[in-house]
C-alpha cells in the first residue's frame, strides 16, 4: 500500500469567498420569502399558493448551488441573475423588495470589491515572485 499525500487545498479568492457568504445566508432569506407568499396568499389565482413555498426553495437551492460555482466568471454571473430573480419576487410581496437591494448591494461589494483584491493579491505575488527571482532565490 502506498501512502498518497493528501492534495494541497485551493486557495479561495476574496470575491469567492465574500460571496458564498452572501448566497448562503440570501438562500435563508429566499427561503422564508416563499413561506411569507404561501402565507400571504400572494400567488396569482391559476396557481396553488404552495408553489410560494416551492419557488422559494429552488431560488434558495439555486442560491447554495450558485455558491459552490463562484471559483468560475459564469458563477459569478448567474449569481447577477439570481438577484434579479429575486428582485422580481417584489411583484407579489413588496417586501422582497428591500431583500433584493440589501443583499444585491451586499452581492454587489462582495462580488466587485472581493475581485479588487484578488488583483491586489495577484500583483502583489507576482512582484514577490519577480523580486526572488532577482535575488537568485
Amino acid at each position: 500500500m502506498s501512502a498518497r499525500s493528501p492534495r494541497p487545498r485551493r486557495t479561495r479568492g476574496a470575491a469567492e469567498s465574500l460571496g458564498s457568504i452572501v448566497l448562503g445566508f440570501e438562500s435563508v432569506i429566499v427561503f422564508l420569502a416563499g413561506l411569507v407568499a404561501f402565507g400571504l396568499r400572494t400567488i396569482p389565482a391559476p396557481l396553488e399558493q404552495w408553489w410560494g413555498v416551492v419557488a422559494g426553495s429552488v431560488l434558495a437551492v439555486l442560491m447554495i448551488l450558485t455558491a459552490g460555482l463562484l471559483r468560475y466568471r459564469w458563477g459569478i454571473a448567474v449569481g447577477w441573475a439570481l438577484q434579479v430573480v429575486l428582485a422580481l419576487g417584489a411583484i407579489l410581496v413588496p417586501a422582497v423588495l428591500i431583500v433584493a437591494l440589501v443583499f444585491g448591494g451586499m452581492w454587489g461589494y462582495a462580488t466587485i470589491k472581493g475581485a479588487e483584491l484578488d488583483r491586489r493579491r495577484a500583483a502583489s505575488n507576482a512582484a514577490a515572485s519577480s523580486a526572488a527571482e532577482a535575488n537568485g532565490d
